[in-house]
């Protein structure tokens, strides 16, 4: 079995429970959540298939401009398809060194196991060896949008999610930092220069419903302006509760993880970038070798401490298929997504030419191929998203 360890300890705590107390913030360390007059935009759920058509017009144009139809895959050298599809998070993670280790949240990998209770316990071990323990983040080594992640809070959820995984894919088990505030930051810096720049700070609210000692949980989420357009990411996630009446002035979390196609609010936080912190992810790019254009998702304590460079950890490096993840702000405009789109593509194929220069050769679309079907395979595969 291969197992890949970050013995950096970090402080554990039950950060997330399905109910919080009523006297307690619900977004803690976050700015304030604004009321919109429309909740979500009438472009923010399109299809993928259908939202990136003009983008795939904007790649065959590039390519023709830039004389390399996969210059994209080799912006991030590192990095297999430069994070495009099909990346490893271990492998990305395990890249890292000095700061960049020391801020990745703790992290393990499983995989090679026979049956679910075996896997438990070689996860068992893995955790004691790092010094983590539950709960834990158990997500897939290989996958994207917030698929298959979930809070693993005792061992039978332990044994239960291993048993519902595909048997050849790869678990990543992460501790539970003890922050609930939680970002994008995306990234971009050219081969040689000494300092890059933050373009977009995307701040991710988990979904909450309030009670109010009347209505079951299943009637809250119908009468929420956003979660009732959203009910089929809803309901099926809490089956087991909707029937229950929450108490007056109790919050309920609708979801985990901070995936926006799983239901997590996003608001632009552009103006919250500062100098101190576009350093500061200088620093840690300097110990992500051959790193040059991605989005960290993190956690961090506040965002004045964010704003200064201080108090987060990173929970997922993504490379060349991230967005700026601030267009999914429902207050945001068509035109004004694909603006940063485009943006977005002009800049990994510069990086891409950039990189060509250097000796590095761009892989086959068959590989961009190969890569994206192994990763649908098990993506399908793999257990409910919490």
């Amino acid at each position: 079995m291969e197992a890949l360890v970050n013995r950096k300890r970090c402080e554990s705590t039950r950060i997330f429970i399905e109910r919080t107390s009523p006297d307690k913030p619900v977004h803690p360390g976050m700015p304030e959540l604004e009321p919109v007059l429309k909740p979500i935009s009438f472009f923010e759920f399109w299809p993928g298939y259908l939202f990136y058509i003009p983008v795939a017009f904007q790649w065959l144009w590039l390519s023709i401009r830039f004389r390399g139809i996969g210059l994209p895959l080799i912006a991030n050298p590192a990095i297999p398809l430069s994070g495009m599809v099909g990346e490893s998070k271990s492998e990305v993670f395990s890249r890292a060194s000095g700061l960049a280790t020391e801020k990745i949240a703790p992290w393990v990998l499983l995989d090679d196991w026979e049956t679910a209770i075996q896997g438990a316990s070689l996860a068992q071990r893995l955790f004691k060896h790092a010094g983590l323990g539950l709960p834990l983040v158990a997500k897939p080594d290989i996958g994207c949008r917030g698929a298959g992640v979930q809070l693993i809070r005792n061992n039978d959820e332990l044994v239960e999610y291993i048993e519902k995984f595909p048997p050849d894919g790869r678990i990543l088990f992460q501790q539970l930092v003890p922050y609930e505030a939680e970002a994008g930051i995306f990234y971009i810096r050219y081969p040689g220069a000494e300092s890059g720049e933050i373009i977009s700070i995307t701040l991710k609210y988990p979904p909450y419903v309030i009670g109010n000692g009347r209505n079951t949980l299943e009637e809250l989420i119908n009468l929420d302006p956003r979660a009732g357009r959203l009910k089929h990411l809803y309901l099926p996630r809490h089956h087991d509760q909707l029937h229950e009446v929450l108490p007056d002035g109790q919050p309920f979390r609708l979801a985990f993880t901070g995936s926006h196609s799983r239901g997590c609010i996003f608001r632009d936080g552009r103006k919250f970038i500062t100098p101190e912190l576009t350093r500061a992810f200088d620093r840690l790019c300097d110990d992500l070798p051959e790193f040059y254009y991605g989005r960290f998702d993190i956690r961090f304590k506040d965002i004045q401490s964010l704003m200064e460079g201080e108090d987060y950890y990173i929970l997922e490096v993504n490379g060349a298929s991230s967005e700026a993840a601030h267009i999914w702000d429902c207050r945001g405009s068509l035109a004004d997504a694909f603006k940063t789109l485009f943006f977005q593509y002009r800049t990994l194929f510069k990086l891409g030419a950039i990189n060509r220069r250097r000796g590095f050769a761009s892989p086959s679309l068959r590989e961009l191929f190969s890569a994206w079907r192994r990763e649908k395979k098990l993506v399908g595969r793999y257990p409910g998203t919490e």
